[in-house]
Parts: C-alpha cells; sequence; structure tokens
C-alpha cells in the first residue's frame, strides 16, 4: 500500500485536520479551456483553515493546498452534462493555490497565483453533509483569528459529543472505565484533538481523525515511567506521560496532553495515579539535587531533570528545553578543556558578556518607561530552536514560516558566526538546545542528511552542512562530543548552579534579576498576566500570541542560591550498599528518659544525662561505667565536652553546671537564663560555649561564670536546639530550632567576638519552618549542611552556604534525633517507635531501616564511621547500645 504523504505539519500551526473523503477532483485553471482540465483521483482532507488534496498513487505529483481565506466561492456545481445519479459535486473557486512536496521533495511550497476552479465529486460521502461543514469552516476564516479559534474549538467540541468509544479498542472486556476527558495531543506545532479513556489498567488515546494507522493508543498503566504536571499555553493544563515501550530497538514513548481546563487535569492525574497498576515512585527535586551535587547525575541529565521540572518540553517548541553556551573558542585547531580561557562565565547572562554591548543595553534601559527591560529579544522561542534543528526537521521550519526556509545567509551556517553574533548583535541572546550536548544522536542537526535544496549565500555557497570549528575536524560526533565533555568538566561543575541561578533560580526575577543584568520583557514571566481576567478576546489572542512567539521564562523553582557540585564519586564506588547494623554492646545508667549524648573523641568514652537528674560515662574498650553521678533534682538537658577535662551540663533550673571529671565534684555553677537551658554545643577551634534556653535567648561565652557572655540574641519562641559549626577560618555557624518549627542560620565573625565583650546582633537566616516543632539540628562535620527534624514528621537537609534545601524526607513518625557518620555518607535517624533510619546522603534516599529499640530513641552519636551509639527505651529500662555498621 502506498504511503500517505499529508501529514499535520502541512497544516498551519495548530491547525486542525477534522476528516478526508474519498473524491475525484478535476482542476480548471482560468487560462485554459474548460475541455483542458486535469483529472484525478485521491483524498480530500477538511481542516479548519484548508482544504488538502493528495493524489492516489502519484507520488510524484504534489499536494494541493486550497486556504479558505483564498476562496472566492464554495457551492454546489450541476453537472449538466451528465445524465448519471452523480450529478452533484462541490465547486471551489480560488485566487490562488499552494503545491506542496513536489515531486515528493521537502522544498518550499509553491503558492500558484492566479484563479482557479476545482470540482470534487465524492465517491461515499454525502455532499449535503460535507458542504455544511466547509461552508462553516469557510466562514470562520473570514472572521478575526480570535473569533475564528473560538468557532473552531466549538466544532471540535460539537464532533467530541458526536464521535463515540467503540469498547471493542479494550484491551480487555473486563477492564473498568474510570474517566474520560477532552484533550489535545500535542506536538512541535501541532494540536490534535481527541478522547482520553482511562480504565483500572490502561490509558487510550482517540484521535478524532484518521492521521494515525491505529484508531486508538493503547498505554499499559503498569508501563508508565513518569507522569508530569506542565503549564501550556501560560496555564497549568498539560500533562505529559511517558512509558516504557518493552522494546529494546525503542525509546520511551512520550504524550504530551493538553486540557480543557486545571481542574480536568489535575482530576486526569489523580485518576492515574490512584490506580492500583500504577508504581511509578517519583524522585523529589531535592534527591535529584542531591544526587547531583555528589556526582551520581551528570550536569547533563540534571539539566534536562531541571528543564522538565520547569514546564519545559521536547514536544512545545515554545517551551524547549534550555541550555548553555559552555565554550567560547571556536577557532582553535585543538580545544584545551583544561584552561579555563574557553570556557563562557556562567554567572552571566549571554546579554551581559560582552561588557560593551552590555553598557549600550542598559543606557537603553535607563532611558525607557516602565515596565523595562534590557533584552528585547529572548534566549529559547520556536525561531531559535529550529534555527539551530532546521536541517533535521525542516518540515517545522516549513511549518512555522508559511512554507518558506529562512534567507540562506541568516540560517544556522557555522557554529563560529552564530556563537559571535549572540556575543556582539543587540538583538541575539540565544542559549543552546540539549541536541548540542547530546552523544546519542551524534550531531546528526548539523549534517544536511536530506540533502535539501535551502539555497545560496550571497557568495554563491549553497547551503549544506554547518561548518563546524577547527578543533571538531569537520565531525559532528566529534563536536558534539567534545562540548559534552566539556559540559561535564570540572570548570563547569564548579560554576553551573550560577547558570542555573539565572535561568530556574532566585536570578530570574526581582531585584536579584537586575544585579545580573538579567531582565527581560515582562510578559515572558511566569504569572506577569492573568489572562483568565482579560474579557476582550481580541486582546487576550493578541497577548497569546505575543508571549508564545517572544518566548517564555522557565518556571522558578529555586527561590534561594542553587548549590554547588561536590567532587564525583571516584570510580569504582559501588551506587547503593547492602548495609547490615549488628549490636555490640548494651547498658543501662538511667531510671528516666536520656537528654543528651556526648562522645570524647580522645578516649571514646560515652556521656549520658537524663531527666533524672543524672550524668554516666561508660568506657566502651574495658565495657564498663567510670562514672554515675546525681548532680540536679531537676533534669539535665544536654552535655558537652570541652578539651580541657571538665564537662559542661544545662539544666532546667536555668543553669549551667560545670563538672570536673578528675576531680569528681562541680566546679561551678552559673545562673545562665531566665528559664531552663535547653541546650548547648560547644566550638571547641574557638573555645566558645553557645547557650539556648526556653526564654529565648542565645549566649555565646567565652568562659564560665556571669561575665563571660560575649554575644547575646533575644528570640520570641523557645528554643529547642542549637549546633554550631565553624565556617572557613573567620566564621561561626550556630543552626537554631525553634518550638515554633523554624531554623534559623546565625553567622558570626570569629575575630570580633574573641576580641570584644560586647552583645552582638548579626544578621541571621530564617531557612525552613517545620510544620511543628523542632526536636533536633545537627551539623555535618564540615559545618556545610545542617539537618534538621520536627513534630510534622519531616527530615530537611539545608546547605549552610545558600540556604538551599537539598534533601526532604517525610517519614510515618517523628523523628526525635539525628546524627551524622564522621565521614558524612549517611544521616542517622532515630523515631519515636524506636526505629533506626539511615538516610544516604549519596544516594538521596534511606538505604536502611531497623529497630533498634522497643519503644523510642531519644539519642544518637557516631564513635567512628562504622560505630554508632543510640539511647532509648526498651520496656522500663532506658538504655544505651553500641552498633557495628558492616
Amino acid at each position: 500500500m502506498e504511503a500517505a504523504r499529508f501529514s499535520l505539519l502541512l497544516l498551519e500551526p495548530g491547525e486542525i485536520y477534522f476528516e478526508d473523503f474519498s473524491v475525484d477532483m478535476v482542476k480548471q485553471e482560468q487560462a485554459t479551456e474548460l475541455d483542458e482540465e486535469i483529472r484525478m483521483s485521491g483524498r480530500l482532507k477538511m481542516c479548519s483553515k484548508s482544504l488538502v488534496f493528495e493524489a492516489k498513487n502519484s507520488g510524484l505529483l504534489p499536494l494541493v493546498k486550497i486556504m479558505y481565506k483564498d476562496c472566492i466561492s464554495i457551492s454546489r456545481h450541476e453537472n449538466n452534462k451528465s445524465s448519471s445519479s452523480d450529478i452533484s459535486q462541490l465547486l471551489i473557486r480560488c485566487r490562488q493555490y499552494i503545491e506542496m512536496l513536489s515531486e515528493n521533495t521537502i522544498q518550499p511550497y509553491h503558492f500558484v497565483q492566479r484563479e482557479c476552479r476545482f470540482l470534487f465529486n465524492f465517491h461515499y460521502a454525502k455532499l449535503d453533509e460535507c458542504l455544511q461543514q466547509i461552508c462553516q469552516l469557510n466562514r470562520a476564516s473570514t472572521l478575526p483569528s480570535y473569533e475564528q479559534n473560538s468557532m473552531v474549538t466549538t466544532i471540535v467540541y460539537s464532533r467530541h459529543s458526536r464521535v463515540k468509544f467503540n469498547p471493542l479498542w479494550l484491551n480487555s472486556l473486563y477492564e473498568r472505565t474510570v474517566a474520560e476527558f477532552h484533550v489535545e495531543e500535542i506536538n512541535p506545532l501541532i494540536v490534535n484533538p481527541g478522547r482520553l479513556l482511562l480504565t483500572n489498567s490502561f490509558i487510550y488515546l482517540q484521535s478524532y481523525n484518521n492521521i494515525h494507522t491505529n484508531p486508538v493508543l493503547k498505554i499499559s498503566i503498569k508501563s508508565v515511567t513518569s507522569l508530569s504536571k506542565h503549564r501550556y499555553l501560560l496555564r497549568q493544563i498539560g500533562l505529559k506521560i511517558q512509558w516504557d515501550s518493552k522494546q529494546s530497538n525503542v525509546e520511551a514513548q512520550c504524550l504530551y496532553l493538553a486540557f480543557r481546563s486545571e481542574t480536568d487535569r489535575d482530576s486526569c492525574f489523580r485518576s492515574i495515579t490512584g490506580q492500583t497498576e500504577y508504581a511509578v515512585h517519583d524522585q523529589s527535586p531535592e534527591s535529584m539535587t542531591l544526587k547531583w551535587q555528589n556526582g551520581l547525575v551528570s550536569n547533563y541529565d540534571y539539566l534536562l531533570y531541571l528543564n522538565g521540572l520547569a514546564d519545559r518540553s521536547f514536544q512545545d517548541l515554545t517551551q524547549y528545553p534550555v541550555f548553555p553556551w559552555i565554550i567560547t573558542d571556536y577557532t582553535s585547531a585543538e580545544l584545551k578543556l583544561n584552561d579555563s580561557v574557553v570556557y563562557r562565565d556562567l554567572r552571566k547572562p549571554v546579554g551581559a558578556l560582552n561588557n560593551e554591548r552590555l553598557e549600550r543595553l542598559r543606557m537603553r534601559y535607563d532611558e525607557m518607561g516602565e515596565p523595562k527591560f534590557l533584552y528585547g529579544s529572548h534566549y529559547s522561542t520556536p525561531g531559535f530552536v529550529l534555527y539551530y534543528l532546521v536541517r533535521k526537521h525542516p518540515d517545522l521550519m516549513l511549518c512555522l514560516q508559511n512554507g518558506k526556509f529562512d534567507h540562506p545567509d541568516r540560517m544556522f551556517n557555522s557554529v563560529a558566526d552564530a556563537f559571535h553574533n549572540c556575543m556582539h548583535n543587540m538583538s541575539d541572546f540565544k542559549e543552546l538546545i540539549p541536541e548540542f550536548y547530546d552523544t546519542a544522536r551524534k550531531g546528526d542537526f548539523l549534517m544536511n542528511s536530506m540533502k535539501i535544496d535551502f539555497g545560496c549565500r550571497f557568495d554563491g555557497a549553497p547551503v549544506n552542512n554547518v561548518a563546524l570549528p577547527p578543533w571538531a575536524q569537520n565531525s559532528p560526533e566529534r563536536f558534539v562530543h567534545l562540548l559534552r565533555e566539556a559540559l561535564e568538566s570540572d570548570y563547569v561543575s564548579a560554576n553551573l548552579n550560577h547558570w542555573i541561578d539565572l535561568i530556574f533560580g532566585y536570578k530570574q526575577q526581582g531585584e536579584a534579576a537586575l544585579a545580573a543584568d538579567n531582565v527581560f520583557y515582562h510578559l515572558c514571566y511566569e504569572g506577569s498576566v492573568d489572562l483568565g481576567q482579560i474579557n476582550d478576546m481580541a486582546a487576550r489572542h493578541a497577548m497569546e500570541v505575543q508571549i508564545s512567539e517572544f518566548g517564555q521564562i522557565p518556571k522558578q523553582l529555586f527561590r534561594t542560591a542553587h548549590v554547588s557540585k561536590l567532587l564525583a564519586i571516584p570510580k569504582g564506588v559501588p551506587a547503593q550498599s547492602s548495609m547490615v547494623i549488628k549490636k555490640t554492646q548494651e547498658y543501662c545508667s538511667h531510671k528516666d528518659i536520656i537528654t543528651a549524648l556526648a562522645i570524647d573523641g580522645s578516649t571514646g568514652n560515652i556521656f549520658t544525662t537524663s531527666k533524672d537528674g543524672t550524668m554516666t560515662c561508660y568506657n566502651p574498650v574495658e565495657r564498663r561505667k567510670i562514672r554515675s553521678v546525681q548532680l540536679s533534682d531537676l533534669p539535665i538537658s544536654s552535655v558537652q565536652l570541652p578539651s580541657d577535662q571538665s564537662v559542661v551540663l544545662g539544666v532546667w533550673d536555668n543553669t549551667i553546671l560545670i563538672y570536673n571529671f578528675d576531680f569528681g565534684k562541680v566546679s561551678s555553677t552559673i545562673r545562665a537564663h531566665d528559664d531552663a537551658v535547653s541546650c548547648l554545643s560547644y566550638v571547641p577551634t574557638y573555645g566558645l560555649l553557645v547557650s539556648g534556653s526556653w526564654d529565648g535567648s542565645l549566649k555565646i561565652w567565652n568562659n564560665y561564670h556571669n561575665d563571660a557572655v560575649i554575644g547575646y540574641i533575644a528570640l520570641e519562641e523557645k528554643i529547642v536546639s542549637i549546633d554550631s559549626a565553624c565556617a572557613g577560618e573567620r566564621s561561626i555557624r550556630v543552626a537554631v530550632g525553634l518550638q515554633s518549627g523554624e531554623l534559623l542560620l546565625f553567622e558570626f565573625d570569629a575575630r570580633k567576638i574573641n576580641a570584644t565583650s560586647t552583645y552582638t546582633r548579626d544578621n541571621h537566616k530564617n531557612l525552613l519552618t517545620h510544620r511543628g516543632g523542632i526536636c533536633e539540628v545537627k551539623f555535618n562535620a564540615k559545618g556545610t549542611l545542617i539537618a534538621s527534624c520536627g513534630d510534622d514528621r519531616t527530615m530537611y537537609v539545608t546547605d549552610a552556604d545558600s540556604s538551599m534545601t537539598i534533601c526532604r524526607k517525610e517519614l510515618d513518625t517523628v523523628v526525635r534525633c539525628l546524627c551524622w557518620t564522621k565521614d558524612c555518607k549517611y544521616l542517622l535517624m532515630g523515631d519515636q517507635r524506636g526505629q533506626l533510619h539511615v538516610w544516604s546522603m549519596l544516594q538521596g534516599m534511606i538505604e536502611c531501616e531497623m529497630s533498634i529499640h522497643s519503644e523510642s530513641v531519644y539519642c544518637l552519636g557516631s564513635l567512628d564511621n562504622n560505630q554508632i551509639v543510640s539511647c532509648g527505651k526498651d520496656g522500663n529500662n532506658y538504655c544505651i547500645k553500641l552498633w557495628e555498621i558492616v
């Protein structure tokens, strides 16, 4: 059977194809006699803006497209010369028509600009019904664009109500229908209406036309690998479904749908995810960021992930994935990837890379009225995407540009010229697309593999393959391979977070964007205009067209600075290890809840305190208790071990006790706060003690007496947990967890805090807020990450430098305590049911779970990378246990 040549890309962008008819066609040119006419059989395609005729068994003949707007008249024609029964024909008189795919070759459309008559004799369909529909669409073509779109939408809805889903298409007669939606299948420049039917086992897409070989697309719910919501044409109505095709030679399939409303989209999403066969476990953004930060995810894959998260999709040219220019050297014979000079400054947008051009743009910005913008053109639009992809997808370019290619001299002819233009032209600020770094495709978009005639440049040279830099050695595969190598380089890994800040992060909008010279036309930004509030349909349509053509800023993903990438994991390190934890020792030392745990790094002695007012010390080497003393009638809340052999304890009677371990007695009692001392932290590098209280005060001490306070901060909520760490040579960080759920980070200058005895009110950051009170906060050994847990059953890991949340995990019960392993690879969490959860910082997931106490875990500590200590309750006993990780 002859393959059909008609495709939806032969129509205008977004035009809808309804149905086709078997016809005989007679074409009568105005310049010819009526008896000299062209006759042929074929299929007549009825579309929303045109009629397209495809001749049968004539692959070299062009397809003929008749635009309704070019029609002089559409009517019935009575054939008086024939006495046969089929005397009725459709007569179309037009002032011009279009020939496409002449000789079955992709080439610019041929516009025949002379009056012509077309007669169509329908084989099976009734002329009256066809004529009525065609005349209705012809009337719509005379209306303004927004009214025409509205009228076509009404026709689509009408057809939707008439077309029924055939139960015989179901995979099984025992399937149960769950929901049904009117949708549009979205592909680049294509909108194809249809029906989405959801059963308990399958997703069915039925198109309203016969453009596909099969009447329905069947997707098994159990084969779905990803389901994500997207913004489409400024509205939250998009849904992308990806599934495994189960064929090794076929890539994972993707279906991008647009719904009538956000309500329908969300309802469909819930219906699919609610089926028992749906088994997708979505990876949290924080977990993906953590994997990227630790080198488990490449820069390329992480950028693809962020693009998807920000509503960018390969199916939508108005929001195509965006990638950065990385290399600046396109003239050298050899590309030296170890030299930082060859790399673009990722801290700046493309428009700010040329200082001279930037100054001119700033001058124009200063003279401009509100709303102001630096860049009048965007970094990603459908036109820019197809500028790069015209050789691979020429049909898309012809569709976008009304049957024409761009002028040969304006095409993507040379990588070096394209980069130079982006650096110097006052209206060219485009970034790249993923294809520049996709080694699997081997740079096929750079080759004119179809041998298409794009015309000749001003010097007479025909447009052919893209001219590559000398270091690519005329090999697209080598070119893309080197760009990918550059993208994954240490330089880019260390700086890519700055580009993410510009495109997806906090430098995308507001004052930070202005400071970074990253301001685009206001309609580019999500939420800049609420189309639902625009009642003037003409104004609304104009706004939609302007935004889709000009380009759209990705959805903002990050409100704080993005974390930088750490050193990659050495080769040979397994992605996931099987962890086994065995108990080695156990002892009981208290009569009430154990409140605090401290481990002496030099001796390995384990210190614990309790609500019973006692402090104990246990030697794990000798396997015996070497101290157990009653120090207070009220609970002791915390214990710290300075380097002078003393033990510092916080008590609920508002005091700090200094216990001399050598002499076995309390050497000093400090009236520290106006309410219970709830937590202590010691900074060994500077010999400072930090205390927190239920009275909301935070104090810093450089000695153990009442006049030794060198820092004081008053807060409005109870302080329940603090931890401190050194950041660099001069900075002290203090993380504070409040009863209200707020996690605060204070940073002090160590030089000033030691030099003066004054109260300090250094600025602080509010990193996040738990939905319930915080239970504990803990720095990792480097002082770069802060773990927090709270009554909301949620654990967070926050980057102290950028304030970015890089891990978030909600558990089934409240986590009471936290502890980092010495190598910072694992975060240990103890919950109120006695469970230990081991969170892998490399994997971004819980790697091990086990019960270590029968009722609750109160405290956790780490002796070394392989030994941990837990304090908890087992029946009526309050126990301390030692565990070994094997």
